[in-house]
């Protein structure tokens, strides 16, 4: 989880948001030459990509940024909770899919990576597939993996958010922010705890993983796994970081992203 520190949701401008309620696009791009969709992480906003949306509309790429946002939390904080990855992306899928009549790509960090991973799995084959897939500190859905961090008490669970090392320190000790973020977080590592892969044919898009040097959720080798679930080259990326290696690095995983979209644009 990382709570947004440069710039309030409450006093950052407007987005110019899509029809629905899944999307929402801070920075228009005329015309684009391609959208790159962001899920965010567990107990993430749309706000997490402010800053991609920023950097690529500023660099002039013709690369817009569109972000996801999940029930239950900032201006959807009154709607319920949605419990398993299956039944988000079948959500989103629809209003996603208005705005598919020009390529778009994928992004996904953590938790969003999975989402991302999975939308992209949904559109293979239907003639609205993405042009490319980013997944960002997350292992391979091949790995096994056990996460009961939803069944941890209050302070255990601020503590593991701690040691992600994504947050300020000072914001974990205000209780009125962690009475509004912590039960959007447990719900999400709940919805990444039920999740299970289930075995398909490979993935046609080009794959691209991002991952942190010492990230303590994903090792190099969680990362490189995504080679299992490709179906040509994966363009592997380490960065120095944690888990929440994005923060320090959006340039340059920025610049990572108008690379891998050079042939699209």
């Amino acid at each position: 989880m990382t709570i947004p520190t440069t710039r309030n949701p409450s006093t950052a401008s407007a987005p110019s948001s899509p029809s629905g309620v899944w999307l929402r696009r801070y920075r228009p791009v005329e015309d684009p030459a391609v959208r790159l969709v962001c899920f965010p992480h567990a107990g993430g906003s749309a706000t997490a990509y402010l800053r991609f949306a920023d950097v690529l509309a500023d660099a002039g790429v013709g690369v817009e940024v569109l972000a996801v946002q999940y029930p239950g939390r900032q201006d959807r904080r009154g709607e319920p909770f949605i419990k398993t990855v299956d039944a988000l992306v079948e959500a989103v899928l629809p209003e996603l899919r208005e705005w598919t009549g020009r390529p778009f790509a994928l992004f996904g960090h953590s938790l969003g990576g999975t989402l991302a991973y999975e939308t992209a799995r949904r559109l293979t084959g239907t003639g609205e597939e993405p042009v490319h897939l980013f997944v960002s500190g997350r292992r391979a859905p091949t790995v096994p993996r056990t996460d009961t961090a939803h069944l941890l008490d209050d302070r255990a669970l601020i503590s593991r958010i701690s040691a992600l090392q994504g947050t300020d320190p000072a914001l974990l000790q205000d209780e009125e922010l962690l009475r509004m973020v912590l039960p959007a977080l447990r719900n999400d590592y709940g919805m990444a705890g039920a999740y299970r892969h289930r075995a398909g044919a490979p993935l046609s898009v080009p794959l691209t993983v991002l991952t942190g040097d010492s990230d303590p959720n994903v090792s190099v080798d969680d990362a490189r796994r995504w080679s299992e679930v490709a179906g040509g080259p994966v363009d592997l990326r380490v960065l120095p970081g944690g888990h929440f290696f994005l923060n320090d690095r959006s340039e340059t995983v920025c610049h990572i992203i108008e690379e891998a979209l050079d042939h699209v644009r």
